[in-house]
């Protein structure tokens, strides 16, 4: 895939798209350390005690805030940053499991990072790059389906919970995308994707 070169003396870029568009897979070809916004996901038992389970992936069903606030250590050059991520087997986020150089660039990927929201516009602040990718909705969509089936769901629980509660999301990312500094469309085939500025 032929994706974009990383500027020179950029520390932090985003990659974000809607659930299941290939956001991690696109990080991970990239060869460069890696934070997931998905280690900021409220533990169940949280999203339990705030009334949230049944929409967890929804943005307010992550820890915003402190996501940014490890954002603000990495921009910082900090050392012994250990940032959190998500064990899709548990379904539950695990801190202090990616540690984080204190130089060179580095990755973060996540659903939220263009959202116009007080919470969300304090991690987009420490992002110096953000791009945004783009694939099928139908392809995009079947993928979800197969990962939650692949952990656990039905197929009919994984296609309601695609259509009652990814969608939604899939919607609020779609309508930020203008905000990105490019915006990668992707093909399922893994041909190099357009690349085309934001509208």
């Amino acid at each position: 895939m032929d994706l974009p070169a990383i500027t020179p003396g950029l520390r932090l870029l985003g990659i974000t798209g809607a659930p299941g568009v290939g956001k991690s897979t696109v990080a991970r070809l990239l060869g460069l350390p890696v934070v997931p916004m998905d280690g900021f996901h409220y533990a169940d038992v949280e999203l339990v005690r705030r009334g949230l389970r049944d929409r967890k992936g929804a943005p307010e069903t992550f820890d915003a805030p402190g996501y940014a606030a490890l954002l603000g250590r990495v921009r910082a050059g900090e050392a012994d940053v250990v940032a959190p991520m998500f064990e899709r087997d548990l379904e539950q986020p695990i801190a202090g499991a990616v540690p984080v150089p204190p130089a060179g660039p580095v990755v973060t990927e996540g659903n939220y990072l263009l959202l116009d929201q007080p919470r969300w516009r304090a991690v987009r602040r420490q992002l110096d790059v953000v791009w945004h990718l783009h694939l099928d909705d139908g392809v995009r969509r079947e993928r979800l389906v197969a990962r939650h089936v692949e952990f656990g769901k039905t197929p009919e629980e994984a296609r309601a919970w695609v259509a009652r509660v990814d969608e939604a999301n899939a919607a609020l990312v779609g309508a930020a995308a203008a905000r990105a500094d490019l915006v990668i469309e992707l093909s399922p085939e893994g041909v190099a994707p357009r690349r085309t500025p934001p509208a």
